[in-house]
C-alpha cells in the first residue's frame, strides 16, 4: 500500500514541525509517543515568498534554529509542504499557490544539514491527517479519512492508524477524485474533480458573495442564498467523501481548513448525500466531525511525522547494523 506515517518518536527530546505556507510559516514543538503527544510550543511569522524559494527556505532554516535555541533537546524537523515533493530527495516538486521555481528545489536538505537534525518532508494535507489522527477529531480512530477545505481541497487517508502517503507522498489526494469527467478544469490539469467545484473561490460563486469566508458569514446570517449556496457544495462533497467511503469504510471522516467553519451548513448536507450514495457500510458506523486542532494542525503534524520518520530510519539501520554483523 506504500509508505505510511508511522511508529514511535525516537527517545530523547522534543521534535519541530515546520509548516510552509503561502502567506505565514507556522511552527510547533511536540513531545510524547504514540497517542501520548503534546504541543509545548508554537509560533508564527509571515512568508517571504516574494525573495523566492532560496529566500523562504533560509527563513525555514532560521526558524527552526530558533525553536532548537529555545528548546535544546529538539532532536528531528517535519516540514509539511503545501503541494507535491520528492522524498527521496526532500526537494519540491509542484507548489501550486506558492510563487517562485520551486521544482526540483531543495528544501529538507539545507534545514538538516544546517541544523544537524533528520528532517523529512509531509503534505500539509497530510500533517493535518497525522496531527488529527494522533491529537485531535480522529484519535482512537483506526481508519480516517480527512479533508482540508481551504483555498483548495486536500486529503488524507489512514487505515490500521497509520497515515497513508504512497511511494511518493501523493496518497490520499481526495480533492482530484474526478466527480464529473465533463466537469471544469482543476489547478491539477485534469478536469472536473471534487476541487474544481468545492475549492474556495466556487463556494463564494455559490454563495453569491466575493470571498468564500463572506458566503459562509451571510450563510450563518440567515441569508438564503448562501445557505444554498453551502448546501450544493455540501452535495458535491458528499460525493466525493462517499466514494472514498465506500472504498475505505473508515471509522471517521474529519473535515478541517478554513471553510469548516462553516459547519453543519456544510455537514448536514454531506451526510444527506452520503445517506443517498452509500449503500455497502453501515453509516452509523461512520462519523462526521469538524477538525479540533484549527490552523496548528500542520505543523503538529509534521512535527509528528518528523518523529516517526527519525524512529522508522533507526530502526532501519539498526535492523542493517544487525544483518551486516550476522553475515560476518
Amino acid at each position: 500500500m506504500g509508505d505510511a506515517a508511522s511508529g514511535p518518536a525516537p527517545a530523547g527530546g522534543p521534535h519541530l514541525g515546520l509548516d510552509l505556507g503561502a502567506t505565514n510559516i507556522k511552527w510547533a514543538v511536540v513531545e510524547g509517543e504514540r497517542d501520548e503527544w503534546r504541543t509545548i510550543d508554537r509560533g508564527q511569522e509571515s512568508t517571504r515568498t516574494a525573495q523566492g524559494p532560496d529566500r523562504v527556505v533560509e527563513q525555514l532554516t532560521a526558524i527552526a534554529r530558533r525553536a532548537t535555541a529555545r528548546w535544546p533537546g529538539i532532536c528531528s524537523i517535519g516540514v509539511g509542504i503545501p503541494g507535491l515533493y520528492d522524498p527521496a530527495t526532500g526537494a519540491a516538486k509542484f507548489l501550486v499557490n506558492m510563487p517562485g521555481a520551486w521544482a526540483d528545489h531543495p528544501v529538507g536538505p539545507p534545514i538538516e544539514a544546517a541544523l544537524g537534525l533528520s528532517t523529512s518532508l509531509i503534505n500539509d494535507a497530510r500533517a493535518f491527517g497525522l496531527a488529527e489522527l494522533r491529537l485531535g477529531a480522529g484519535r482512537g480512530a483506526e481508519s480516517l479519512v480527512g479533508l482540508t477545505l481551504g483555498t483548495g481541497v486536500g486529503g488524507v487517508i489512514a487505515i490500521d492508524g497509520h497515515v497513508i502517503l504512497g511511494h511518493d507522498g501523493t496518497a490520499g489526494e481526495i480533492g482530484h477524485q474526478v466527480i464529473d469527467p465533463d466537469g471544469p478544469p482543476c489547478g491539477c490539469g485534469n478536469h472536473g474533480c471534487l476541487e474544481a467545484f468545492c475549492r474556495a473561490d466556487k463556494i463564494a460563486a455559490a454563495c453569491g458573495t466575493a470571498t468564500a469566508g463572506a458566503g459562509i458569514s451571510a450563510a450563518q446570517a440567515g441569508d438564503q442564498k448562501a445557505i444554498a449556496g453551502l448546501a450544493e457544495i455540501g452535495r458535491l462533497l458528499g460525493i466525493g467523501i462517499g466514494n472514498v467511503v465506500t472504498i475505505i469504510s473508515p471509522d471517521r471522516v474529519v473535515i478541517g481548513g478554513g471553510n469548516a467553519a462553516a459547519g453543519e451548513l456544510l455537514l448536514g448536507p454531506i451526510r444527506d448525500e452520503l445517506r443517498r450514495r452509500v449503500l455497502t457500510t453501515p453509516l452509523d458506523e461512520v462519523e462526521i466531525v469538524l477538525a479540533e486542532l484549527g490552523t496548528w494542525a500542520g505543523a503538529i503534524g509534521a512535527a509528528v511525522h518528523g518523529a516517526e520518520s527519525a524512529a522508522d530510519r533507526t530502526a532501519e539501520a539498526s535492523i542493517a547494523t544487525g544483518s551486516a554483523s550476522g553475515r560476518r
